[in-house]
């Protein structure tokens, strides 16, 4: 172990010299007791685990982590611990917890175990995990089913089961943790209360808005032997019962077997859901039930806007809401079926978030996590940092404007700087597929997206097999040259002068593109080389991204306007931004607080409290409820919109 720890790291006997290779679901819980300094003032924590911890001292809750993170640059907490420490004698305990599945969430199932933490009185190491520490495993968690795309294990529980006795911890011979420059802020965590509807055996659970985050039950139980049923959903059956098994894949049904007397039952992980119902069999006397909310921290200060539109209103509410809590430790795409960072919604939500909060801490750890992902995966990954390895190429292509923005919000020169070599990287990878005319064909080495859902690409003619077929198609290449442009971009923000070589392929591209794919007789761009159809994908990033020449500029605003937002919410972030580069801001407000079938409005009349992965419930087949990606308007409002219409002024609040 290097780094910032003076502390030994300590592990599970199953795990020591990495014998778990077989091990899932494991539960650990340690607990050590130490007597606070008289003449303390202050308290401390330094804290981590693999593949997660969440602390308690004194039987009090006070933080988890750490946001994922390869092995080699591991993420690690500080907390401030003062008011949780008593006088004497106290108690801490860590409850550690190692999934072992190979997922878009953690980086699992490489066998590294166990958890590290120093402990600080008045600014002065005081003591820290080592062999002394006791653990014991946790056995009530008896299912092995997972949910999503093997995101999670249900949490069946058997409360009858107690822990084992608990046993001394081993110190990790061979561990092999690296960890990054600083410390992550740990989540803001906090408890929703909603009175149930009582009927029968049932207790029904409106909390009035979607949130990530887990369910606290206490159960009162006459006799050992009782049992309850938990339902989590997004939205509600037809009948009003809980749709648990719900439309994004996920089947959240969980069963408790109860011991007699009282039962604390306190989800691990977490969940997206607005509703909860809770089914007791047996003699079960009493239910007390609250949500325990996750999310990044937001300002209770963030950036808003004064309208009298009451449409805009609510989309704006409806975007803010989903980015505050949507952002967890990372920029998930969803917090159900795969919770997984991917770099294009990073790309919408990470800018989002950023004007929203004025924050930028949480797009620097994506844009490092990415240029981890290059190590751990041997090319830029699409997801990460995480043990599944996916490819998109559309998302690696975004990565060099994405760093672009982030500077240009926070003047961090030194990242700036520092991750340029990626962007060179990224451009060099791509540029191998490109023929004499510049343009890449046949980009067969990651997935070419376009759009997704598949269904919301409008037509685009070209066959997008995984891999990719042999052709040229339009929108690979928008995004080529757009990254293209933003690393020059980034080198003059640098102050490295002109490269006149670049400068000529950057010109090269762009006549090579519009002599490719812009037809002379429409005014319009095509979708391939060889196709005469005209997708609202192709017009949009060309307008978007500066490739467009001026005087086509106004004929592709009146189509994309004419087309409307024939694509999906993903891509509704490029379609009002190319609206923004033409100058009709007017347009763009208008798609907006649009009511028509692919609108925001129209999830709200949906019943959404967060943005839906797709323009309305039956749009996908899977469609997640919660889904950050389309948050487009907010990024959009306070961003390309501000000042530019009479509809709304941007504020502080």
């Amino acid at each position: 172990m290097k780094g910032v720890f003076n502390s030994k790291w300590i592990t599970a006997r199953e795990f020591a010299g990495r014998q778990g290779a077989d091990i899932k679901n494991f539960h650990m819980r340690v607990r050590k007791t130490f007597y606070s300094p008289e003449d303390h003032t202050r308290a401390m924590i330094r804290i981590t685990a693999d593949d997660y911890y969440k602390l308690y001292i004194n039987g009090r809750y006070v933080c988890q982590g750490p946001a994922p993170g390869y092995h080699f640059a591991y993420n690690y907490n500080e907390y401030d611990i003062t008011d949780f420490i008593a006088e004497g004698r106290n108690t801490l305990e860590v409850s550690v917890y190692y999934q072992g599945l190979i997922n878009r969430v953690h980086v699992s199932g490489d066998e590294r175990q166990g958890m590290v933490a120093d402990v600080y009185f008045n600014g002065a190491y005081a003591f820290g995990s080592d062999e002394s520490w006791e653990y014991t495993v946790d056995r009530s968690f008896i299912t092995g089913k997972v949910v999503g795309y093997d995101t999670a294990f249900l949490e069946d529980r058997d409360m009858r089961i107690k822990p084992d006795g608990y046993v001394k911890c081993v110190a990790a011979e061979n561990d092999d943790h690296i960890f990054a420059d600083g410390p992550v802020p740990v989540l803001s965590v906090y408890t929703v209360r909603t009175e149930p509807e009582k009927e029968d055996n049932r207790y029904f659970y409106d909390f009035g808005q979607e949130y990530a985050g887990n369910l606290k039950i206490r159960v009162l139980c006459g006799n050992s032997g009782g049992k309850i049923i938990i339902h989590c959903a997004e939205e509600l059956e037809n009948d009003g019962s809980v749709k648990y098994k719900m439309r994004c894949g996920c089947d959240y049904e969980e069963t408790c077997l109860l011991d007699g007397g009282e039962n604390i039952i306190e989800q691990y992980d977490y969940k997206c859901f607005r509703y909860a119902e809770i089914m007791t069999e047996g003699e079960v006397l009493a239910v007390e039930t609250e949500a325990v909310v996750r999310h990044w921290p937001f300002p209770e200060k963030y950036t808003d806007i004064s309208t009298d539109n009451a449409v805009l209103r609510e989309v704006f509410n409806l975007c803010k809401n989903t980015v505050k809590y949507g952002v967890q430790e990372t920029f998930i795409d969803c917090p159900s079926r795969e919770k997984g960072q991917y770099l294009g919604d990073a790309y919408v939500t990470g800018r989002a978030h950023m004007l929203l909060t004025g924050d930028g801490r949480t797009v620097k750890k994506a844009l490092e996590n990415f240029a981890q992902s290059i190590v751990y995966g041997g090319t830029l990954l699409a997801v990460a940092p995480c043990a599944h390895k996916q490819c998109i190429a559309d998302y690696a292509l975004l990565y060099s404007d994405m760093l672009y923005d982030y500077y240009n919000y926070t003047k961090d020169a030194e990242t700036l700087s520092k991750l340029l070599p990626v962007c060179v990287y990224i451009n060099e990878y791509f540029s191998k597929y490109a023929g004499e005319n510049g343009l890449l064909c046949k980009v067969d080495g990651q997935w070419n997206l376009v759009d997704w859902p598949d269904g919301c690409r409008d037509g685009y003619d070209f066959e997008l097999t995984d891999p990719i077929g042999e052709g040229c198609h339009n929108v690979i290449n928008s995004f080529y040259i757009f990254s293209v442009m933003s690393e020059e971009r980034i080198r003059s923000a640098l102050g490295e002068g002109r490269n006149p070589e670049k400068e000529a392929l950057i010109r090269k591209l762009i006549e090579s593109y519009n002599g490719t794919f812009l037809n002379k007789e429409t005014g319009l761009y095509t979708d391939s080389a060889v196709s005469a159809h005209s997708s609202v994908h192709s017009n949009m990033l060309p307008l978007a991204f500066g490739i467009c020449p001026e005087q086509h500029k106004s004929g592709i605003a009146d189509f994309l306007v004419r087309r409307g937002m024939r694509c999906g919410t993903y891509m509704s972030y490029f379609y009002l931004s190319a609206l923004c580069a033409a100058g009709r801001y007017g347009d763009a407000v208008n798609a907006i607080v649009s009511t028509s079938e692919n609108s925001w409005y129209n999830m709200i009349k949906e019943g959404a409290t967060t943005c839906f992965e797709a323009w309305g419930k039956d749009k996908k087949w899977n469609t997640s409820l919660f889904h950050p990606w389309s948050a487009a308007p907010a990024a959009v409002l306070l961003d390309a919109l501000a000042g530019k219409t009479d509809e709304f002024t941007v504020m502080h609040r």
